[in-house]
C-alpha cells in the first residue's frame, strides 16, 4: 500500500502553504484531508476554491449540508461522513436531518428530502437526472440555479471524496465521534 503524506506548514509544498495557512486559519487545525491535498497544490486550490463559492450560492446553509452529507453519504466517504456531519451539527443543523441522511432515511421536510432524493440522483446517475426529477425540484420551488449549484456541491464532494479512496486519509479527531454510520 501507498502511504500518501499528510502535509503540515513545514513538509507542504511552497505553493501549498498559504493554502496551508487558510485552512488552519479556517478550521483552527489543518483537516487531513488539505494535508493530502497539499502535495497538490492545484488540488488544493481548487477544493478550497469551490468550497468558497458553494458557501455562497444559492442554496441555503441547511441546503449546502444537506447536499454535501447526502453526497458522502452515496460515497460512503470514511472522512466526509464524519467530517460534514460534526460540521453540520456545529452550524446546527437538526440532528434529525443529519440523522436521516447518515441512516438513508426519509427526511421529514417535504423540501429537503426532495433535494436528498435529487441530489443522490445526480450522484447515482452521474449527472443524467430526468426530466421529471427536474420539475418535481422546479414544481418544489428550486430554481434553475439551484439545481446547478447542486452540481457544484457534489463536484465539491467529488474532489475531496475522490481524493479520501485514493489516500485513505486519516480521520481527525474532531471527527471521531461521527464516524458510526
Amino acid at each position: 500500500m501507498i502511504n500518501f503524506t499528510v502535509h503540515d506548514r513545514d513538509s507542504a509544498p511552497d505553493a501549498s502553504k498559504p493554502l496551508i495557512d487558510k485552512a488552519q486559519e479556517a478550521f483552527g487545525l489543518v483537516p487531513s484531508l488539505h494535508g493530502v491535498m497539499a502535495q497538490s497544490p492545484q488540488l488544493l486550490e481548487a477544493y478550497q476554491v469551490l468550497s468558497n463559492l458553494f458557501s455562497q450560492c444559492s442554496l441555503n446553509k441547511e441546503q449546502r449540508h444537506v447536499v454535501w452529507l447526502t453526497v458522502a453519504m452515496n460515497h460512503q466517504c470514511h472522512y466526509c461522513v464524519p467530517a460534514h456531519s460534526q460540521v453540520a451539527t456545529l452550524d446546527g443543523l437538526d440532528p434529525d436531518i443529519i440523522q436521516a441522511i447518515r441512516s438513508d432515511q426519509p427526511i421529514n421536510d417535504k423540501p429537503l428530502e426532495a433535494l436528498r432524493q435529487y441530489t443522490s440522483s445526480v450522484v447515482f446517475n452521474r449527472g443524467k437526472v430526468s426530466v421529471e426529477e427536474i420539475t418535481a425540484m422546479i414544481n418544489l420551488g428550486f430554481t434553475q440555479q439551484n439545481l446547478l449549484d447542486i452540481n457544484l456541491g457534489v463536484a465539491h464532494k467529488v474532489l475531496s471524496n475522490y481524493t479520501n479512496y485514493l489516500a485513505k486519509t486519516p480521520i481527525d479527531e474532531p471527527f471521531l465521534p461521527f464516524t458510526d454510520f
